[in-house]
């Protein structure tokens, strides 16, 4: 299975370099311009975003939008290897910490939130609802915890050509309820 993912996660990371060449920023406002609406959600709701790297779809422009519409912010901070992410409270134009890979955390004097939509990044999903991130099991990890308290929905964001016919799964991996792509949602099920 680490193989499988391995083989996946190399061809994953070329296709999305390919898209965001081809895309840019386009598919950014194009996610941006569909919001959540179809979740069905209310504002107040609390959502967490991510801090794009590489050629991630970057949620800024959504997540603007969401703050304008009256939905709380979080952004996830890393706790450690082995652990869950942990969300805390995020506006736009808020200082940011540098931490590892790149990656820009809220400061520590922001408040835990537990979100209601979970934004997650991806390298390559399936209809199924199963994704392939970079192989920490950070999200895995975090919907588990999250859904263990409530009910939560996760939407990954991703480039429609992210899209695989399947991604290796094992038993820890945790599915996205819906994938926001730059043609629209798509809604994940169970085959």
């Amino acid at each position: 299975m680490a193989d499988a993912k391995q083989e996946l996660r190399a061809e994953a990371f070329r296709r999305r370099k390919e898209a965001f060449e081809r895309h840019g920023a386009e598919a950014s406002r194009l996610i941006a311009a569909q919001g959540l609406d179809f979740l069905g959600i209310k504002p107040d709701s609390v959502v967490s975003g991510f801090a794009a790297i590489r050629d991630e779809i970057n949620p800024a422009a959504i997540m603007t939008w969401l703050q304008a519409e009256g939905f709380r912010l979080a952004l996830p901070v890393m706790q450690g290897k082995g652990k869950p992410l942990l969300m805390r409270s995020w506006s736009p134009g808020d200082v940011m910490t540098p931490v590892a890979w790149g990656i820009a955390e809220p400061t520590e004097d922001k408040p835990v939130l537990e979100p209601d939509v979970v934004l997650v990044p991806l390298l390559a999903f399936d209809a199924r609802g199963f994704r392939l991130g970079y192989g920490g099991g950070y999200y895995d990890r975090t919907l588990n915890r999250l859904r263990k308290l409530k009910r939560i929905v996760a939407v990954g964001l991703a480039y429609d050509e992210q899209k695989v016919d399947v991604v290796p799964a094992e038993s820890y991996d945790e599915k996205l309820d819906w994938v926001l792509t730059p043609s629209g949602p798509q809604q994940c099920k169970d085959f």
